[in-house]
């Protein structure tokens, strides 16, 4: 029997023990002399140089993998900033744009004597003009105190508010808000006011009235400013109307200003690279580089939103 036995680089072929002979011609075949395995394969690795050449060029691959990553996410976040700055310019606009269009709204009184007819359109209409207050709920009235009226930044806006029968409800309740919601339903506030005001040293517009808390309808605000357009008729068939400030208007002027023009100047959240020069025009007028901005506002970016609003219910026909 045959054993094979390795041995470093070298391999031997032992032969039995009755069978010593190397010459013997019956194991000439079988048993052949020891020699060195010339076969062994040889291995071979990379020399400094080219691991160095390799680490580079995979070391530059990752440079503009990651450039290109940069440059990607930059734009996708400009993008999306400028996105996000609109949806909140929309809804801020929206929310002023609702009470504005309502300012100085009366009721329609469809019976107001409480007469019992046959036919409800054979009842007397009354249009009310001033509703006196009920307990500890406020008072509409319009003669004194104007639906409309503020400042350069902040705006009071208020309309009747009353009930009415709804469908499927037992009592009448009231479907009018104002900008946060309130009043209640079990208030007896005859007047819904809507109280604009800009928070410069928290960047926000707040909204508030009928004795629920201010609270913030947008963030991030750089600037908010409105002005009134002023309805004159005092040449008879002759209608002029002003873009006048806040304070150009007499207590007497209020309940002739028939649109109001809001500016509104909101900025992003994203850090982006602005240029010198990245210019915007504000709510008066003035140019402002957004690249100089400073505290929350630096290297932002800034949009300007406008917008008229036709007050149905006031100014002069």
């Amino acid at each position: 029997m045959f054993t094979i036995k390795n041995r470093v680089r070298y391999a031997y072929l032992t032969c039995p023990d009755n069978q010593n002979s190397l010459r013997s011609s019956t194991f000439l075949g079988a048993c052949k002399v020891p020699r060195a395995n010339t076969h062994v394969r040889r291995q071979r690795g990379v020399t400094l140089l080219e691991l160095m050449v390799g680490i580079a060029v995979g070391l530059l691959v990752v440079a503009v993998a990651m450039g290109a990553l940069m440059v990607s996410r930059g734009i996708s976040g400009t993008v999306s900033d400028a996105s996000q700055i609109q949806q909140q310019a929309a809804y801020a606009m929206r929310v002023i744009g609702t009470q504005m269009r309502q300012a100085g709204s009366l009721r329609v009184n469809l019976n107001y004597d409480a007469a019992v007819v046959a036919e409800p359109y054979q009842a007397k209409v009354a249009i009310e003009t001033d509703a006196p207050a009920v307990g500890s709920g406020n008072a509409f009235t319009p003669s004194t105190t104007p639906s409309i009226q503020g400042t350069v930044a902040s705006m009071t806006v208020g309309y009747r508010r009353y009930t009415e029968q709804l469908y499927n409800k037992a009592s009448e309740e009231s479907q009018s808000r104002n900008c946060v919601g309130a009043p209640k339903d079990t208030s007896a506030d005859q007047l819904v006011e809507s109280l604009f005001t800009f928070n410069s040293s928290k960047n926000d517009l707040r909204c508030g009235g009928n004795g629920a808390t201010s609270q913030p309808i947008v963030n991030n605000v750089a600037n908010f400013q409105v002005r009134y357009l002023l309805q004159d008729n005092s040449s008879g068939g002759d209608s002029k109307i002003s873009n006048v400030a806040a304070s150009s208007l007499a207590n007497t002027d209020w309940p002739r200003v028939q649109g109001v023009e809001v500016c509104l100047v909101l900025y992003g959240s994203e850090p982006i690279d602005l240029p010198s020069g990245s210019n915007y025009t504000d709510c008066d007028g003035s140019t402002q580089d957004m690249s100089t901005q400073t505290g929350d506002r630096a290297r932002r970016m800034h949009m300007v939103f406008r917008n008229v609003y036709q007050l149905r219910s006031q100014g002069l026909i």
